[in-house]
């Protein structure tokens, strides 16, 4: 994986119309932000999108031209609503069809006679598209572009991950610092954060609340991409949170 300064930007479109019932809880989007950010690709908007092929296509065209990466999960299986390589496939106008290779990777867990009808579906492949190795279930995920489609299965997609990471070329990682106070609420802090933040240009502020039925409080984070800044500012709200906790 290459670096550089700039921002760059990835978008994820969850695929499911069990995602969009409540049947299946999503931990993709999760799984997928928190690789990233190492490598300095911040997530800039997720989408779940039902199992309908024009609002994938279409989706999938809107992120593609909007972002430098795009993750699709979900929707590459065997079955007859598995739709997403053709959806894929018609958002890069490209043709779609049986790989060679993608058999080969199947062929690692299932004998010929195994190879029915339904499971050749997930050896079709657009035209064009470079293979992600699936170490899991060998059903192997694809390229397209500037997007990459893995499965929903959150084992097999984290199984993925590992064969798109040289395929990346990050920005400038973004480091972060959290101080945690108790006994105050969110509101306390809400004006002196907000001089804090206009103090220290690309620096953004944050305050998470907590509550259980013995404490309050809240965690204030502080997100950048120079350290030395980011220790000036933790400082800052170290003295902040000594201020409230006294006055509370």
């Amino acid at each position: 994986m290459e670096t550089n300064s700039n921002t760059v930007t990835a978008g994820v479109i969850l695929i499911g119309d069990e995602l969009l019932s409540g049947r299946t809880q999503d931990t993709n989007l999760g799984t997928i932000a928190r690789w990233l950010e190492p490598m300095g690709v911040q997530v800039g908007e997720a989408r779940i999108v039902a199992d309908d092929g024009d609002v994938i296509t279409q989706t999938v065209r809107d992120f593609s031209a909007r972002f430098d990466y795009v993750f699709t999960t979900g929707g590459i299986g065997p079955t007859h609503d598995d739709i997403t390589a053709d959806c894929i496939a018609g958002a890069f106008d490209v043709g779609i069809s049986e790989r060679a290779d993608a058999i080969k990777a199947l062929r690692e867990r299932y004998s010929l006679q195994e190879l029915n009808a339904a499971r050749r579906r997930m050896a079709r492949i657009p035209d064009g598209a470079s293979l992600i190795k699936n170490p899991v279930s060998q059903a192997p995920g694809f390229q397209t572009g500037n997007v990459f489609t893995m499965a929903g299965v959150p084992s097999i997609m984290r199984g993925m991950l590992p064969d798109i990471e040289h395929r990346i070329k990050g920005g400038a990682t973004v480091f972060s610092r959290s101080v945690t106070a108790s006994g105050i609420g969110e509101g306390d802090a809400a004006a002196p954060l907000a001089e804090i933040e206009a103090k220290y240009d690309g620096v953004s502020l944050g305050s998470y609340p907590f509550f259980n039925a013995e404490l309050r409080g809240v965690t204030f984070v502080a997100r950048g991409r120079d350290e030395a800044m980011l220790d000036k500012v933790e400082t800052e709200l170290d003295a902040l949170v000594a201020a409230l906790t006294e006055t509370s």
